[in-house]
């Protein structure tokens, strides 16, 4: 009786049943429905999308959280290999080599210097010395552990070891001095000129200086050993190849040290010649 028609009533009443929530839809949605049950299915559709767009952001959030995490974990570890601890696996085994320096030295002249026993427990210690000169180096190349205290004590522990057991030989009479005063020689004078033309580049080792160390430390631990017969005759011929790889190899290094310092300073020249043009 109120003279609405009966469009507009029913328009009211769907207004009512969506209200605010249902005009937005209206707005940003597909067309409305103009089933009875409309307004229930969009209230499902819209319900689902809600909780598809929750899990989304979940997930969205969890993988953030997690990469986050991980971006974190990796800097730490990046962190911790940039800032490797002195106290790692090759600088431990190059204090090992320190250590067993005056071990060998006490071993190698116990009871008078020419007992078999004695020189048994000290080529043991000078072969514990080589073999841990083989690895360190490695260890802290391949998982990164290079710091400053191992690139000065590793070459140092090197010819310590080398040192005192051709000094002990010598001074015991089993090895003539001038085999001693060679190869000390030769190993102090390349450390020498490494350092001189450091500024030009650096010199590497080349398979010459890996079998010449190589031979040395076989020769040494036969004249540490208390041999006779064929094998002290052996051992002389070792040491005599040892000899000789000491002098080629240290004469290469000052070949290759005279060729790194002559172009150092001719890329110089070039370059300040660039410089001034």
């Amino acid at each position: 009786m109120s003279g609405v028609p009966a469009s507009a009533a029913g328009g009211s009443s769907r207004a009512s049943r969506t209200g605010p929530l249902g005009a937005a839809g209206a707005a940003h949605g597909p067309a409305e429905r103009t089933t009875p049950g409309g307004a229930v299915e969009r209230d499902a559709e819209d319900r689902e999308a809600t909780e598809h767009g929750a899990t989304e952001r979940g997930t969205a959030h969890r993988g953030a959280t997690e990469g986050g995490a991980s971006v974190r974990g990796g800097k730490i570890a990046a962190a911790a290999v940039n800032q490797a601890s002195v106290w790692n696996v090759a600088n431990l085994l190059t204090m090992l080599r320190l250590l067993l320096v005056p071990a060998f030295v006490a071993l190698m002249l116990g009871n008078g210097g020419y007992d078999p026993a004695w020189r048994s427990f000290a080529w043991a210690s000078f072969a514990i010395a080589m073999i841990t000169d083989l690895f360190d180096g490695h260890l802290a190349r391949t998982y990164n552990l290079v710091t400053d205290f191992g690139k000065i004590a590793d070459p140092i522990a090197d010819k310590a070891i080398m040192g005192a057991a051709l000094i002990c030989l010598s001074a015991l009479g089993d090895l003539p001095w001038w085999v001693t005063a060679v190869i000390l020689g030769r190993e102090l004078g390349i450390t020498v000129l490494r350092f001189v033309v450091i500024r030009y580049g650096v010199i590497p080792a080349s398979r010459g200086g890996k079998l010449k160390t190589l031979t040395q430390g076989i020769a040494v631990g036969m004249y540490v050993l208390a041999l006779t017969g064929p094998l002290a005759t052996l051992r002389f011929w070792v040491m005599a190849a040892a000899v000789v790889l000491t002098v080629v190899t240290g004469l290469d290094y000052v070949k290759q040290a005279i060729v790194l310092r002559r172009r150092g300073i001719a890329e110089r020249r070039a370059a300040l010649k660039e410089t001034e043009a």
